[in-house]
């Protein structure tokens, strides 16, 4: 039962958890993945990675991939060779599962696509002076990250906002989700995470709200990779879908405004309606 805004909120945060049954499945077959690929090539390290590993994914798991990052041996690197890495790599993996129906390399990772979740696997190596680097075949290029230190940053900005960090992140990719997902989840993330930087989140409600004001304005601005190497994890938008995004984070915060408004007013039902319109079935209906 929700009958104020708070107890809304509460319900909105546990509708975007991902259950303890789920979380069982992921890593069984994870595992099962990473020795499939440890069979036939050489394999330096492996570990999961993405907004699974940053705890920062959310339901439903059917609709969201799993990160599974691949630091390979150097003799596997060629300098224009990233579509043949990802398709050396989806050979591999074709070995383990052949009865998966759609098994293909995707940008940056090869995707194996299961009956009830996605596995993203990303091939890497280490890159002379830290991090990773990992294949674009679309842009030719390889592209340093590191992933690891993305989740150190994200444990640090939870602890910064009291554990508030990671709950709001998932809620505005709930509003993205259910808003046509222009905006890819890292990016979004990591958006999110400049808003925030030097402010403190007071409440669920008013911090939403904050991030799609500021986020309006934000969204044509380069986002660079916490990491600290230099590459705009928002490059892939256009002009024209980021003046999409920008209009709808406005109307989320025109929404989210009032939403408020309303229940400052004693008009808690109808500020239900207004978090619905934001959060579409997220959001617990009031009563």
């Amino acid at each position: 039962m929700a009958l104020t805004v708070k107890q809304g909120f509460e319900k909105l945060r546990q509708n975007l958890e991902i259950t303890g049954l789920q979380e069982e499945t992921v890593s069984t077959r994870q595992q099962n993945v990473r020795e499939a690929v440890e069979k036939e090539m050489t394999v330096l390290d492996s570990f999961l990675t993405g907004s699974y590993r940053r705890s920062t994914m959310i339901a439903p798991l059917g609709e969201s991939d799993i990160d599974i990052f691949v630091v390979l041996s150097a003799n596997y690197y060629e300098q224009n060779g990233q579509g043949s890495l990802l398709a050396k790599v989806k050979q591999v993996l074709r070995k383990t599962y052949t009865k998966t129906p759609d098994i293909s390399p995707n940008g940056q990772a090869v995707t194996i696509t299961f009956t009830d979740f996605k596995v993203d696997v990303v091939p890497a190596f280490n890159r002379q002076g830290g991090g990773y680097l990992i294949p674009d075949s679309v842009g030719r290029r390889w592209i340093p990250t590191d992933p690891k230190k993305h989740v150190d940053l994200w444990s640090e900005s939870n602890k910064v906002h009291n554990g508030n960090f990671v709950p709001l992140i998932k809620m505005i990719k709930g509003w993205n989700k259910k808003h046509s997902t222009l905006l890819r989840s890292f990016h979004l993330e990591c958006l999110v995470r400049g808003i925030l930087t030097n402010v403190t989140i007071s409440d669920f409600p008013s911090g939403v709200r904050y991030v799609f004001e500021h986020g309006k304005s934000k969204i044509n601005a380069a986002v660079y990779d916490p990491a600290g190497y230099g590459s705009d994890v928002g490059s892939y938008g256009t002009i024209l879908s980021k003046f999409a995004a920008a209009g709808m984070l406005d109307a989320a915060y025109k929404l989210a405004y009032q939403a408020e408004q309303l229940d400052r007013g004693g008009q808690t039902q109808l500020a239900f309606q207004y978090w619905r319109k934001i959060f579409d079935d997220y959001f617990p209906a009031y009563g």
